[in-house]
């Protein structure tokens, strides 16, 4: 993760820090990523307390702002799930026009949450982070559920929740619709263990998987995959083979030496489990120095 500037630097420190404190704030972790895209548009000087202001060109507090602000709009008090689901439904589907379509998917923009709340546009799973954000500032009993392919939220009860679909502007879902949902993705039945509310760093990591995806289809962004991978490194749990994919990475970006150590350490760690891999990993690790050459 070398060559970052200080500003870089200091932005993963802190999504590092997040990720490993008790409570992770789900909506500064997908801030904190979505800065890694780069500035979202021109600099902001954003108000924070009365006579104090920040330079924010990376919108993260402009975000903050934006999610308690819509919060804001939402009646408090006591309310049933369905109340609350109809409540979010009607400001951030209707009102603000918060969904999604196909074409959301061929857009990095549609993974960064600074973007989706500028655009109102986004995929399944950062539409639902801005109704879990919202929601939650607003004290409904709110969270996400990781349909396979499908990401939505749920209120109340976690044994029979209310799910509605943010990318559908909010529409309710019933039983039925969402074992439509993962037998449309997945081709199974729907399992109870598919409606465990997702904890915020299964979502980010599901976010990140996602942006890895994204850049896999398109070899020229190995850039974005880069960042996506090294994110993902700082989480508490991530799959140990993005350890293997982050020195490949380094290696089509032309850092062989640094890719080789690396694919080096990883086949160590490998060898005793599977050492036919590890060998394979570590004659690819040859190859890369052989570049150096």
């Amino acid at each position: 993760m070398s060559g970052l500037d200080s500003g870089a630097a200091e932005r993963r420190r802190q999504f590092a820090e997040e990720a490993r404190s008790e409570r992770p704030d789900l909506a500064l972790l997908c801030l904190l990523l979505g800065a890694e895209a780069g500035p979202v548009g021109p600099a902001e000087v954003v108000p924070v307390t009365p006579g104090e202001t920040v330079f924010d060109p990376y919108g993260i507090d402009a975000a903050q702002i934006e999610l308690d602000r819509l919060a804001g709009l939402l009646p408090h008090g006591s309310r049933s799930p369905a109340g609350w689901a109809s409540a979010l439904a009607e400001l951030l589907g209707e009102r603000c026009g918060f969904g999604g379509s196909s074409a959301d998917y061929q857009r990095l923009d549609s993974s960064l949450l600074q973007q989706v709340l500028r655009r109102r546009r986004g995929l399944p799973i950062l539409l639902s982070v801005v109704w879990i954000e919202v929601a939650r500032r607003a004290g409904a009993p709110v969270y996400g559920v990781a349909l396979p392919g499908h990401f939505v939220v749920g209120f109340g009860d976690r044994e029979q929740p209310l799910l509605a679909d943010p990318f559908s502007g909010g529409a309710p879902l019933s039983g039925r619709d969402a074992e439509l949902l993962v037998t449309g993705a997945t081709g199974a039945a729907l399992e109870p263990s598919m409606m465990v509310p997702a904890r915020p760093l299964e979502i980010v990591l599901r976010i990140l998987n996602n942006i890895r995806a994204w850049a896999a289809a398109r070899p020229e962004r190995t850039d974005v995959a880069l960042w996506a991978v090294e994110l993902s490194l700082l989480l508490p749990s991530h799959p140990a083979r993005l350890r293997y994919e982050h020195a490949q990475l380094l290696v089509q970006r032309g850092d062989f030496l640094r890719g080789a150590v690396e694919m080096e350490e990883y086949a160590e760690v490998l060898a005793g489990i599977e050492p036919t891999a590890a060998e394979n990993i570590r004659r690819k690790a040859h190859a890369a120095r052989a570049l150096l050459n």
